[in-house]
């Protein structure tokens, strides 16, 4: 990215998944059962990696909310200057898919997915875990969204999809 510019980056927590009980009056707070919600939570960073604004939302854990949630975060910063998306992954939430593509055209921003690991894709897990429409939903908006491309980043490779902006320019801006 170019001096100046600005990039959203979003990735999701599901408060009291996965949180072992403690004896720490610190945790107390804590539940251990799963939220039916997830927290959404949006950075502005700049290209000189200074974070220049947060925001949150939440979308329903195995819902299918999480891009109009990722479009309010958005629209909440009121920052014209944000210049990309980047979003962790296509499935936040216990497969609560994102339509990048729609999150794309909605935000007249380019939008990035990035995932750091090789897999062998969302259509297993999703047939092991829907049926009916909501299976046929979300293998739509999977089947429709473009495909990961490897992207070397410091030696290490990541997974983008872009939806906005050419493969190029979505590894000249994860690799930043």
């Amino acid at each position: 990215m170019k001096s100046g510019s600005r990039a959203l980056g979003v990735a999701e927590s599901s408060p009291g998944a996965a949180r072992a009980p403690t004896d720490d009056a610190d945790d107390a707070h804590f539940s251990t059962d799963p939220s039916p919600e997830s927290v959404l939570c949006g950075a502005v960073v700049r290209a000189d990696r200074v974070v220049d604004g947060l925001a949150f939302e939440t979308c329903a854990v195995g819902g299918d909310d999480a891009t109009d949630a990722i479009a309010s975060l958005y629209d909440s910063l009121d920052r014209a200057d944000v210049r990309y998306l980047l979003v962790s992954g296509i499935a936040p939430a216990w497969f609560n898919l994102v339509d990048i593509d729609r999150l794309a055209a909605a935000l007249d921003r380019p939008v990035l997915s990035v995932s750091f690991e090789e897999s062998e894709g969302l259509e297993p897990a999703l047939a092991a875990h829907f049926s009916g429409a909501a299976l046929d939903r979300r293998l739509d908006t999977y089947r429709a969204a473009p495909p990961r491309r490897p992207v070397e980043v410091n030696g290490e490779t990541v997974f983008v999809r872009a939806a906005g902006c050419d493969g190029d320019e979505a590894a000249q801006v994860v690799r930043g």
